[in-house]
């Protein structure tokens, strides 16, 4: 092989770890997640599509969600190296320096909310900004802290819907309101599940994210089934104020029944299965029930 060949390779190789560190960073498929919640609800709120604005909430939104998970990991760098989930980060790994990390965020931070508050609209780029300050600055925090950090959090994870659809209105309402709730209430048998999971990993951190002192407990898994249960009513609310017909309320009483059942299921066994089924039932149920309200719109 000649040297130009095998300095090309070497060029490619180290592009291509680049680009898997930074969307390692970024945490790319959970940011992704975050642009589909506020996709469906801006398509909830639109008429007529206007693809400018699409595209600007796209890469406004992701761009905010990796700052705020760039920031996240920037003040947890020291912490990832002890779990197992973790360790392979950019950061613990050397594969990015704590200085190319922050640049990287601030720049992803400030293009993001430039772009909702000047393309879209002020509102917007208000909500980024707020995501991004609530899940960096207080919710990374408090997770050595207390377990009601995780109620802290599901306010920043809870704002991409209502950002979609404001981002197409422009102003604060009843429907972004309700489509915060479902998300809001949503995230708590969600991420439970996740700690679940791996609560001795992040026990190993000093993290204590189950919401009862004594962790994988009965308690802990009956929060979930109440927050589980009490999504029910929550998601009806659009029929009940005639925003969406009957067709997506019967989709949500069954999906939220059905989230419910592996809540409860994991508060009868009290194991790691029963989690893990309620992690994947959590992933079913949230944009099966966007989906649904988009499409019944009356």
């Amino acid at each position: 092989m000649s040297q130009t060949n095998s300095n090309t390779l070497s060029v490619r190789a180290a592009i291509s770890e680049k680009a898997s560190a930074y969307v390692a960073f970024t945490k790319f498929r959970l940011a992704s997640l975050v642009v589909f919640s506020a996709s469906v609800s801006y398509f909830f709120a639109a008429d007529t599509i206007n693809w400018g604005k699409f595209t600007a909430l796209l890469f406004g939104g992701f761009l905010v969600t990796g700052a705020s998970n760039g920031f996240n990991q920037i003040i947890e760098k020291d912490l990832d190296k002890l779990m197992s989930r973790t360790k392979n980060r950019p950061l613990p790994t050397g594969k990015m320096s704590i200085n190319e990390g922050l640049w990287l965020s601030l720049i992803m931070g400030a293009v993001g909310i430039s772009l909702l508050w000047f393309v879209l609209n002020p509102l917007s780029g208000l909500l980024g900004a707020l995501a991004l300050i609530l899940y960096a600055g207080i919710y990374t925090p408090l997770k050595r802290k207390t377990p009601f950090a995780v109620f802290v959090g599901a306010f920043p994870g809870a704002i991409p819907p209502m950002l979609g659809y404001i981002a197409e209105t422009g102003q604060f309402g009843l429907i972004p309101g309700i489509l915060f709730a479902i998300q809001f209430v949503w995230q708590f048998p969600h991420f439970w599940a996740i700690a679940w999971k791996a609560d001795d990993d992040y026990r190993r951190a000093g993290f204590h994210l189950l919401p009862s002192p004594g962790g994988k407990d009965k308690s802990s898994a009956m929060q979930a089934f109440v927050y589980a249960m009490f999504l029910i009513p929550i998601s009806l609310l659009p029929f009940y104020f005639g925003v969406t017909g009957v067709v997506s309320a019967i989709i949500a009483i069954i999906l939220g029944a059905y989230y419910a059942y592996y809540a409860f299921k994991l508060y009868k066994t009290v194991d790691d299965k029963a989690a893990t089924k309620l992690m994947f039932a959590s992933f079913v149920y949230l944009p099966v029930v966007q989906i649904a309200l988009w499409l019944d719109k009356i």
